[in-house]
């Protein structure tokens, strides 16, 4: 079967996209399969409907956000998924004392993030995992650049008021004091 025209296209957007995007929504899903599964589609996606999408920079942020959608429809598979992280974790908190205060640490990130309105921790995580600028989430996510702005600084106020709540820092805990070699 011959590659239409557009096929050179393609393969260049998908060779310069493809770990980005995989990277996105693995970390997004926690599961490499799932995460291939929708890498899959979204370029299924992008290859049905290639004359849409936007040439450079734009088509890469086209792309998220197919793979942004793709992901809001598979929401139930990662409630899933997050009560087992969450069951584990719970048993490793009872069963390893010193994981206890990370485990505390990651427990308070993890609920002041799910405390923030779902469009400010979108944006917050965009930022903050996938290293987008404003201008750029607002293309992802169909926004404008200042609302995006707006929402990114009160997801921060927030969540940071809410760490502040729970008395804890999401710091990497202190370096061990070792004493000096004997000479």
């Amino acid at each position: 079967m011959r590659a239409p025209p557009d096929g050179d296209r393609f393969e260049e957007l998908y060779r310069t996209t493809r770990k980005d995007i995989l990277a996105y929504l693995a970390r997004r899903t926690g599961d490499r399969e799932q995460a291939a599964d929708l890498l899959s589609e979204t370029y299924l996606i992008a290859w049905c409907r290639l004359p849409d999408v936007p040439i450079g920079h734009e088509g890469r942020l086209w792309l998220f956000g197919v793979a942004r959608n793709l992901l809001l429809r598979h929401a139930g598979r990662q409630r899933s998924h997050d009560v087992l992280v969450q069951r584990l974790a719970d048993e490793l908190h009872h069963a390893v004392p010193t994981v206890a205060l990370e485990h505390d640490r990651a427990q308070a990130l993890s609920e002041g993030l799910a405390s923030l309105p779902k469009r400010e921790r979108e944006i917050l995580l965009l930022t903050a995992w996938e290293g987008f600028a404003p201008r750029e989430i607002a293309a992802i996510i169909g926004s404008s650049p200042n609302i995006v702005r707006v929402r990114l600084a009160r997801a921060r106020s927030k969540l940071r008021a809410r760490l502040d709540d729970a008395s804890l820092t999401v710091e990497p805990p202190p370096q061990p004091v070792t004493a000096p070699a004997d000479p």
